[in-house]
């Protein structure tokens, strides 16, 4: 009987204890809106790209590039936060591991680590403690793409998986509190590695299990439509890689990155050639931030690990000539982001009649370029995915090629018979929509009222965790 009545105590600390933590994401989903609003009136940071590729002269070193290869002799993150501080920057962002794998944290996790270079020394350490003295907050880089271990397209393994949520699990508990984690190499055309490859709903749930206030992104935020927010809790927008937030029509919270230098690492040629001009740098800063868009400016250290003279001049012109005029102004609520699998993606499709080529394949093929489009002639179009046995489901995303839609339905199939979901009349391009799990063997939008020719671009359909 003691032992049993042991038994349901520790149950009952075990299932108190998860509920508890439920209820604290639950409690931060609430205040959503109030995290994106802090980080946006962050306004501007600074990016830090300092790694193996720092010592290879290439952004892409050789994964297999020795350990004793990173040997930075003269490393002081406290000139990087004074700099910072001289820009009038609000925070700092390292790159804890790049595409090449190598950590540059004391992790447990893999001996191709800083604590194995002649270095010694926790990188991510000294630069949290040296920002938070100067009076500027703290950011984190992590790449899921590695190809030291491997994690790579083709190649991912349980225990990949399981590396990606220790790191970060290291990265969110050893180093206080974290105001964002950036996150690179996922679903981007040159890692092809997917968010079902290494589920991003399960890092997402884990992180924001951590460090609840965490916000996080993904740097393959242009992949998606501007209009929504998918796999993000902010849209992101890679400038030196040509992608550009609409400074006229922006409507999300986002983040713009650009280097200061060429390129994101330092490279032997940095000291000798000119840098971006402050007051361009200046102009596009100011242009972002009336977009409800942060701007990390990326500024490299050499391989002693410091900034070079021109990049210290650039700072302090920029500091000049830039002051922080306060909050932004404050930002309509997004709703909470897409972070599940797309139960729709390349699964068998259907619809009325289209319009020549564009078929219904497009609509769910994970491309926004792409369209299916309704032949002019169909007066009530409608699309349908076909699960091909019974699948639950309690969201459905809908982004058009143009927002022509204006009154709809979903409904689902189930044991035969088409059941409704919800009428909708969500008129922007992007239409998400979160309801109480059905369960169907195909799901369909009929359109009822549209102002022009109906183009669905993606119709998504996901089960999210609540």
């Amino acid at each position: 009987m003691k032992r049993l009545l042991t038994a349901i105590i520790l149950l009952t600390g075990i299932i108190y204890k998860t509920s508890a933590q439920n209820n604290e994401v639950v409690t931060t989903t609430a205040n959503y809106t109030s995290l994106q609003q802090k980080f946006v009136d962050l306004k501007f940071g600074m990016f830090i790209h300092f790694n193996m590729p720092t010592y290879m002269d290439a952004d892409w070193p050789d994964p297999e590039a020795p350990a004793s290869a990173f040997n930075p002799t003269k490393l002081n993150a406290d000139q990087w936060a004074k700099a910072a501080k001289s820009a009038n920057m609000t925070y700092g962002c390292l790159t804890t591991k790049h595409h090449s794998g190598f950590c540059i944290w004391d992790t447990k996790t893999t001996d191709y680590n800083v604590m194995n270079s002649p270095l010694k020394r926790d990188v991510v350490k000294e630069y949290v403690d040296a920002f938070r003295k100067n009076d500027l907050k703290v950011m984190l880089y992590y790449s899921i793409l590695d190809t030291h271990h491997k994690l790579r397209p083709h190649s991912i393994t349980q225990k990949h998986f399981e590396m990606v949520k220790a790191q970060l699990t290291e990265l969110l508990t050893k180093y206080g509190k974290i105001e964002a984690i950036i996150i690179d190499g996922w679903d981007a055309p040159w890692s092809r590695i997917s968010y079902d490859d290494i589920n991003f709903e399960d890092v997402y749930h884990l992180i924001k299990s951590i460090q609840p206030d965490c916000v996080l992104m993904d740097l393959n935020g242009a992949k998606y439509p501007a209009e929504g927010l998918f796999y993000s809790d902010i849209k992101t927008y890679e400038m030196g890689a040509g992608q550009r937030i609409s400074k006229e029509n922006n409507i999300m919270p986002s983040l713009a990155c650009l280097p200061l230098q060429s390129s994101w690492f330092w490279k032997t040629n940095f000291p000798t050639t000119a840098v971006k001009d402050p007051a361009k740098m200046v102009t596009e800063l100011t242009t972002l931030n009336k977009a409800d868009c942060n701007f990390i400016l990326n500024v490299a250290p050499n391989r002693d690990g410091l900034f070079d003279d021109n990049a210290l001049v650039a700072l302090k012109e920029i500091g000049k000539l830039w002051k922080n005029d306060g909050p932004a102004p404050k930002l309509a609520a997004t709703g909470a982001p897409i972070i599940s699998s797309n139960l729709a993606k390349n699964k068998p499709s259907n619809s009325s009649w289209s319009e020549d080529m564009d078929i219904m394949d497009f609509a769910n093929d994970d491309d926004f370029t792409t369209s299916w489009t309704s032949s002019a002639t169909v007066k009530a179009p409608w699309y349908e995915i076909d699960f091909g046995h019974d699948t639950e489901f309690n969201t459905i995303a809908i982004t058009e090629k143009k927002p022509n839609i204006t009154a709809y339905h979903l409904e689902y199939l189930q044991n035969g018979v088409w059941k409704p979901i919800l009428e909708g009349n969500t008129t922007s391009r992007v239409k998400i929509h979160r309801f109480n799990r059905v369960w169907g063997t195909k799901v369909r939008i009929i359109i009822d009222k549209a102002e022009g020719q109906v183009s669905i671009a993606e119709f998504g359909v996901y089960n999210e965790r609540r």
